[in-house]
């Protein structure tokens, strides 16, 4: 039963769509082969054309660029490489005048081990920054010898914990060593960052994407994780720092200087089993966050141990996810950020179809279908919009920089030597999962290096081969084209707001392996979206479906609607591979 329009509570951010932009790889301007925010600056157009609202600016701040700016030295500075605060101030300037809203990144679940905090943290026990960071004395065994204070796992392979000579104690860091988490117990942590949100926010920045927010609240007891299996320490370990028991208190303090600047937030909330745990965080009354980044559908894949093993998938359990956080944050007051693609996720061509070349864009328009009319804010991640493509099979591991992998390369290979099969299983693995996939250079053009960077310029990371034939030149004019599509389907967004924004969702045909469809309905206004998720043609049965009768067919990613509609007559739908369509009932 579909809400009434006084019980929808409507906001300009769920109306809204929001283009991600990685800075290192989005466009150089100077020509030192690393992309900088005057590059972004010259490309608001193309953006804006896309019918997007928000720009998202990954981590550009001071950094040693460990983690590719989510260890940061400096939350105050922009790195040189990408630019300066000024730069910044520009880039907010020219988005707003464009009518677009800019949303910064903030990481701090962890820092930089080169930020001053950390510096004087570790200086001695007794500085006054010593409890900004999780230090814990070691424990020894019975013969003796020196182990860290629990068995965590970092998410970059090894212990969670670093041993400092210099004070004889541990730190903990989640992720790499040089990546020291916070110590959120602390009120001048919380202090701190406070004043970062508003010095950005100040400067006119519309709100935040939030790293790991859930991370900022640990178990202060710290106890030994119950390992079951010495292969998934670090899956067991989450229980005891994610959504940890003060988390919503801290969310709240966000919140407040949130509501107070009216701005936009997204938090990214990984190991979350718990709905009612994310309904606290962003039901509409709460004053914690606008939604978060679920993980689930993006682990799809991953194998039983690791994310790099093989992991089997199925239609029907995409659409049970999806399924399940559409009805529930509809029924409960909380939304959702939508996402195929991150700069931490593979290409969503590659991992969600087996779509062969002749039916690339086919496929990536059937996509952007699925994403963008599911109820919630959509993300479109660079190069998306033009159907860029993981990286080849050929590219040997030189060619990798992502550190998670190289983190779980190097000791496979170093323990491993002869193990033949298992470096190919998991370099099979890389080339579909790795980071590394959402990290190459942005093809503007069929020019030397893609149009990134200068024709004579090493980019800091090699352009995918495939630039020649997919690059945003040869889409931005062409009708059929994947960014003239993503463009078509947002607009549709925006043309019937209370059907796709607003409406609720009812998936249809629940146990296809092959089809994957589903209602939205807002009042008496209601649409269907239909889409064959396979490489062959085949008929779908409609009417079997409850499906009686089509008003109007108002987006199809094969064709005009008009020969569509002859072809969704009677009570069969005859469906081309991949093929997308929308209607309204």
């Amino acid at each position: 039963m579909a809400k009434s329009s006084n019980q929808i509570h409507r906001a300009w951010w769920k109306e809204c769509s929001v283009y991600q932009i990685w800075p290192a790889s989005y466009k150089d301007s100077n020509e030192d082969g690393i992309g900088d925010i005057p590059g972004i600056i010259s490309k608001l157009d193309y953006i804006k054309n896309l019918g997007v609202d928000i720009v998202w600016l990954c981590p550009s701040y001071k950094s040693p660029q460990v983690d590719m700016g989510y260890d940061i030295a400096d939350y105050y500075n922009i790195a040189d490489e990408y630019g300066t605060v000024a730069d910044v101030e520009k880039l907010i300037q020219e988005c707003h005048e464009r009518g677009m809203k800019l949303l910064m990144d903030l990481v701090v679940n962890h820092t930089s081990d080169q930020i001053e905090w950390f510096k004087k943290s570790r200086s001695s026990k007794d500085n006054e920054y010593r409890n900004w960071y999780v230090w814990k004395p070691p424990r020894f065994d019975e013969q003796g010898n020196r182990h860290p204070p629990n068995n965590w796992m970092s998410h970059f392979q090894g212990s969670a914990w670093q041993y400092d000579e210099l004070t004889g104690e541990y730190y903990l860091h989640l992720y790499a060593t040089e990546q020291p988490d916070l110590n959120w117990e602390h009120p001048p942590v919380r202090d701190a960052v406070h004043d970062i949100m508003r010095f950005w926010l100040d400067k006119g920045a519309d709100g935040f994407r939030m790293d790991v927010i859930n991370f900022v609240s640990k178990d202060q007891r710290f106890p030994d994780v119950p390992v079951k299996d010495p292969r998934t320490p670090w899956q067991w370990a989450d229980r005891y720092y994610a959504n940890g028991p003060r988390l919503h208190e801290y969310l709240q303090g966000l919140g407040d200087i949130l509501k107070e600047y009216d701005a936009f937030s997204v938090g990214e909330m990984p190991f979350v089993k718990d709905t009612n745990e994310v309904l606290k965080a962003v039901r509409y009354d709460r004053n914690e966050i606008n939604m978060i980044f679920n993980f689930e559908h993006v682990d799809i894949d991953h194998g039983t141990y690791d994310k790099f093993e093989p992991g089997n998938w199925k239609l029907t359990d995409l659409k049970e996810f999806f399924e399940r956080w559409q009805t529930f944050m509809y029924d409960n007051g909380g939304w959702n950020a939508l996402y195929w693609e991150n700069h931490d996720q593979p290409r969503s061509i590659d991992r969600y179809t087996n779509a062969k070349e002749e039916h690339h864009v086919i496929s990536s328009k059937m996509l952007a279908t699925v994403l963008a009319l599911h109820g919630g804010t959509p993300f479109v991640y660079q190069g998306q919009e033009i159907g860029m493509r993981n990286i080849p099979p050929s590219w040997g591991m030189e060619e990798y920089k992502d550190i998670d992998c190289l983190n779980h390369w190097n000791p496979l290979v170093r323990d491993r030597p002869s193990d033949i099969n298992a470096q190919t299983i998991a370099r099979q693995e890389y080339q579909k999962k790795s980071r590394d996939n959402a990290r190459t250079p942005v093809q503007w053009t069929s020019a030397p290096n893609a149009g990134f960077t200068g024709p004579n310029t090493k980019p800091w990371m090699s352009v995918n081969p495939n630039y020649t034939s997919i690059n945003a030149e040869a889409q931005i004019n062409d009708p059929n084209s994947t960014y003239s599509f993503w463009g078509r389907v947002l607009g549709l967004r925006k043309k019937y707001l209370d059907i796709f924004v607003y409406g609720n969702y009812t998936l249809v045909d629940r146990d296809s392996q092959e089809v994957f469809a589903f209602t939205r309905q807002y009042e008496n206004q209601k649409a269907i979206v239909v889409c064959n998720w396979t490489e062959t043609a085949r008929e779908w049965s409609a009417k079997a479906n409850g499906i009686e009768g089509v008003e109007e067919v108002i987006l199809d990613n094969w064709e005009g609607v008009q020969e569509t509609a002859q072809r969704l007559e009677g009570g069969k739908w005859s469906l081309r591979p991949y093929e997308a369509v929308v209607a309204l009932l």
